[in-house]
């Protein structure tokens, strides 16, 4: 990779972090160029070199965030297989890998759930599109599993997805927003046990 290529993903990295963090504090109505620019340190001009509007900035702040997210859990997913554990093992590992992607992304999240709600945006194509890269990474260990056995072949695999995803999702804000307290050890184990209890149908 050249030195060209690679300061303008440093600066595409520096806008993402701004924009974030100024949509997740004040809304996207109210969060302008400039504002994001400022937070980022660079001239206007820099965002309109790299986003060719604010709306193309979101989303694709949105589809490099989840992107992220989804590695993330992918390579827990295969670190935990790779070395000859289980499939369930594997999903373990991913809300692990999880709970430690939204920690590190507290804003990001926020802004990710907040619009998954909302129905009148021009990026709800792009929404559509990051959910289901995040959510085909779940939903392809749990076919492994059905077809290693581990799980039972009745079980709905999109919801299954879709819920172990949403609960995630909801738990770690949950964490970060009223529980701060608590480690991410603690919140894990407590998903731990929801996951062996309610989708392999195990008791511990």
């Amino acid at each position: 990779m050249d030195s060209s290529t690679t300061r303008r993903d440093a600066t595409r990295r520096k806008l993402f972090e701004a924009a974030v963090t100024l949509i997740a504090e004040q809304g996207f109505s109210s969060t302008t160029v400039d504002e994001i620019a400022e937070r980022a340190g660079v001239a206007k001009g820099t965002v309109y070199y790299n986003f060719a509007s604010k709306n193309v900035l979101f989303e694709e702040l949105l589809r490099h965030g989840i992107e992220l997210l989804a590695t993330s859990l992918q390579e827990a997913a295969d670190e935990v297989t790779g070395r000859g554990g289980s499939r369930i093992d594997a999903l373990d590992a991913m809300i692990r890998a999880g709970l430690e992607f939204i920690s590190a992304y507290p804003a990001l999240t926020q802004l990710y759930v907040a619009e998954l709600w909302r129905t009148n945006r021009a990026w709800q194509s792009t929404l559509m599109v990051v959910r289901e890269r995040a959510i085909t990474v779940v939903e392809n260990v749990l076919r492994q599993a059905v077809a290693h056995e581990e799980l039972s072949e009745e079980i709905d695999i999109p919801l299954t997805a879709s819920a172990l995803f949403g609960m995630v999702l909801v738990a770690a804000l949950d964490w970060q927003s009223y529980q701060p307290d608590r480690s991410i050890d603690d919140v894990h184990a407590a998903l731990s046990r929801l996951l062996q209890g309610r989708v392999t149908g195990r008791r511990e």
